[in-house]
């Protein structure tokens, strides 16, 4: 029970590191955070727009962001990585502060929405899901959906290649709540498959393609995978 207790606490303080890290860095461009134990201390890789506000000049704001991480949150010798974003437009956590911030300037949220969208689709999107939740346009809450391309709701997939990030736009009428989930460009869903070409499988198979050019039926060979689990079955006795 007491690892338990430890493992939840653990996650407990990641969490609110999160949520400082997200208003502290939100100028500079809040990306996404990772934090990992090494032999050597805490290594926390923070993820962001604009590298350059997070350090400051000659160092000081990562400095004192290092110095509160290891006093208010109890992290062991951190040791801040700051990593810029390739793609701002494929980020979803900086695409759902700026639909956000957009909503807080004013914006209707039927154009913000769509135009979200439209911006993460040009850059090379595979899908894109955008949830928009709160008091839109009455003292109703409401739940506006915006989507495009391929997309995935559950499983491994969604785990794998769906990106997801979450902020929050305060306006008059109430708190508005903004998900945004992004399709990476270069996910490999277990659907995907390739049909060789001629060629490629006389190259990869010249024994089999001649075969079947002769006209000689092929069947599948059944020692293949006992052949490549022997040699494995013989190292771990």
């Amino acid at each position: 029970m007491a690892s338990e207790r430890r493992f939840v606490a653990e996650n407990i303080r990641r969490v609110l590191l999160k949520e400082y890290l997200m208003k502290e860095v939100s100028r500079a461009g809040f990306g996404g955070l990772d934090v990992q134990r090494t032999p050597m201390g805490t290594r926390v890789a923070l993820t962001t727009e604009r590298p350059g506000l997070i350090i400051g000049r000659r160092g000081q704001t990562i400095k004192n962001l290092t110095a509160v991480i290891e006093e208010r949150f109890g992290f062991e010798n951190p040791q801040i990585e700051v990593l810029e974003v390739e793609n701002a437009n494929l980020n979803a956590q900086i695409m759902a502060e700026k639909l956000a911030f957009s909503l807080e300037k004013g914006w209707h949220f039927r154009r913000a929405g769509h135009s979200t969208v439209r911006r993460i689709m040009d850059d090379g999107a595979m899908g894109c899901h955008i949830i928009v939740a709160g008091k839109l346009s009455g003292q109703r809450h409401r739940t506006e959906k915006f989507k495009s391309g391929f997309i995935k709701f559950c499983g491994e997939p969604k785990i794998d290649f769906m990106a997801r990030g979450y902020a929050v736009a305060k306006l008059k009428q109430g708190i508005v709540g903004v998900t945004v989930e992004i399709m990476a460009s270069d996910a490999k869903l277990p659907a995907n498959i390739t049909v060789k070409s001629r060629t490629e499988i006389a190259e990869q198979y010249p024994e089999i393609y001649s075969r079947i050019e002769a006209g000689i039926p092929v069947a599948v060979p059944e020692e293949e995978p006992a052949a490549a689990v022997e040699p494995e079955t013989e190292e771990g006795q």
